[in-house]
């Protein structure tokens, strides 16, 4: 009896199973699908969060110049170039432009946004001063500083990347007009003026910064004046601020090279040269590695270090140095203006030549040639050379 009671409770068990299906085995691959996708997304997010290395503003030039490459080039060609290649930088580095995503994990991410939230801004800067650099008005510099106005979170047409895009080829046909026979950049003129923005943004990045120190007293021991600080920086906003600083730094020292190359002579004229290297070593040491995996926010000589505070001395130092440059560099010097001054006055004007008429009259000779060459003596040959009698 008991082994046909077992056989029928096992029959209706089957019966049951078929009757009512249990599906909590389907559970199980989408807990591993949900696994794998979290695993892919945060590998994807510490990969695209690692900034890009400095380029070489020399070789940009030379690749975005193409075939003209080795041709000769007006002053202000390595500057365009590089401006053009410090955008580009924003779609081609890992991950493309993050600031506008809308999905993980770039939506997950806020130290990247930021950091290319910087590279804008000074890319911003730069071309807003171009217009000022040259000796004529150019629609492409015009047109490049239009596009990259623009919200820098868009994602829905037209998205911020279209507008780096055209941005990035408004540029391009700049450079392709700033060829040897074409005016570039005037030497000197508009450098002071993208010099004092450089120095007003370094100067809000560095108070900021500043700001995320708990104490006040502390500050005004650095000679910070605490009643111009906005408020304090919430804690989860201190690593924001860092990363949009360290952009700024990384964008601003290569821009600088580019504006070095071209603006050599009005550098050594000025007696500004160390203070250019200068502004880029003080920007160089904004770039060095964070072994932190987060931003600290620590105080005095504690446990742990203060990298805002540490990232805002950086900041004010190279601010410093920017207002000198640009109170250096606010008058050309009078050699190269005069220089520039006598080249546009010697440039000998360009003749228009008549046009040749089917019955042209024949021109006649001066009359004082004319009588210059019947007063010459024709003298015969020596005898040996003189030609044989028949």
């Amino acid at each position: 009896m008991a082994w046909k009671s077992w056989r029928a409770a096992r029959r209706r068990r089957k019966e049951e199973a078929l009757e009512r299906p249990r599906y909590g085995w389907i559970w199980k691959p989408l807990l591993a699908l949900a696994g794998l996708y979290l695993l892919v997304t945060i590998a994807l997010g510490i990969w695209w969060s690692q900034p890009p290395a400095p380029f070489d503003v020399e070789q940009a030039t030379l690749e975005r110049r193409g075939e003209a490459a080795y041709a000769p080039a007006a002053r202000g060609t390595v500057t365009v170039a590089t401006l053009a290649e410090t955008v580009e930088t924003l779609l081609d580095k890992p991950g493309g432009y993050l600031r506008n995503d809308i999905a993980p994990p770039g939506v997950w991410l806020d130290n990247m946004p930021n950091w290319e939230l910087g590279v804008l801004e000074v890319s911003r800067d730069l071309a807003r001063a171009l217009p000022g650099m040259t000796a004529a008005p150019s629609d492409h510099l015009e047109e490049a500083r239009e596009r990259l106005e623009g919200d820098d979170r868009d994602w829905f047409y037209p998205s911020t990347e279209q507008r780096l895009e055209q941005a990035v080829a408004a540029l391009d046909a700049q450079l392709g007009e700033l060829g040897a026979d074409r005016d570039g950049f005037v030497p000197g003129q508009g450098l002071a003026d993208w010099l004092e923005r450089s120095a007003a943004r370094l100067d809000d990045l560095a108070l900021r910064l500043a700001a995320s120190v708990g104490s006040h007293e502390a500050l005004t021991e650095l000679a910070v004046e605490a009643e111009s600080l906005p408020p304090r920086t919430p804690w989860y906003r201190v690593d924001d601020i860092f990363f949009e600083a360290r952009g700024t730094g990384w964008a601003l020292a290569q821009l600088l090279e580019g504006v070095q190359r071209d603006q050599a002579d009005v550098l050594a004229e000025s007696g500004a040269e160390a203070e250019w290297e200068r502004l880029l070593a003080e920007l160089a040491r904004t770039q060095r590695r964070l072994w932190s995996p987060v931003v600290l926010n620590g105080s005095g000589f504690g446990l742990f270090a203060n990298h805002s505070l540490v990232m805002a001395l950086h900041m004010t130092r190279a601010r410093d140095l920017a207002a000198q440059l640009a109170e250096r560099l606010a008058e050309p010097p009078a050699s190269l203006a005069a220089t520039a001054e006598v080249a546009e006055t010697t440039t000998p004007p360009t003749e228009t030549l008549p046009e040749e008429s089917e019955e042209a009259e024949p021109v006649e000779p001066p009359v004082v040639e004319v009588e210059r060459l019947e007063e010459e003596v024709v003298e015969p040959p020596p005898e040996g050379l003189a030609a044989p009698e028949e």
